[in-house]
């Protein structure tokens, strides 16, 4: 069952930029020969690092978005973790978050439909009922007599 990932993994800020391109070519290679599919490589760049890793501070960031299996992905990650260069990286599947993007966006889209056809205006506004005429307040006084409370005593 072909599965999509996100692997993303951090080069040594110290390679040369055609290091990097022969790394990306050869995990690309393993992906392909497991019968997997790379569907886009991503060089982001030189980053600073949240942390200490390998004593760097900063490194090349990669990302590849690839569609195969997990015995691909497991050789893939096996190669990752024994390659020098590479001071981290992390492998997320992403086909169900996918899914469920691609099921919120239908939702949405029928309701917008729903919305506009019942956002049509209406042929005549509604008649505005008369305003109910309002009770005449208690007096002030009846109200102060209603509050009125006994003193209290105070007991020596």
């Amino acid at each position: 069952m072909q599965r999509v990932y996100e692997v993303m993994f951090i080069v040594r800020p110290d390679a040369a930029e055609e290091d990097v391109d022969k790394l990306i070519a050869g995990f690309t290679t393993t992906v392909t020969g497991g019968g997997g599919t790379v569907k886009t490589v991503e060089k982001m760049g030189r980053r600073k690092l949240a942390y200490l890793v390998r004593k760097f501070v900063d490194g090349n960031y990669v990302l590849l978005t690839i569609e195969a299996n997990g015995a691909v992905v497991l050789e893939l990650e096996r190669r990752l973790r024994v390659t020098e260069p590479v001071i981290k990286f992390i492998t997320v599947r992403i086909d169900e978050e996918e899914k469920r993007l691609a099921k919120v966006k239908a939702l949405r889209g029928t309701r917008r439909k729903v919305s506009a056809e019942h956002a049509a205006p209406a042929a005549a506004p509604a008649a505005v009922p008369a305003a109910a005429p309002v009770a005449a307040a208690p007096p002030v006084a009846a109200l102060a007599a209603a509050e009125a409370v006994e003193p209290v005593q105070a007991s020596a």
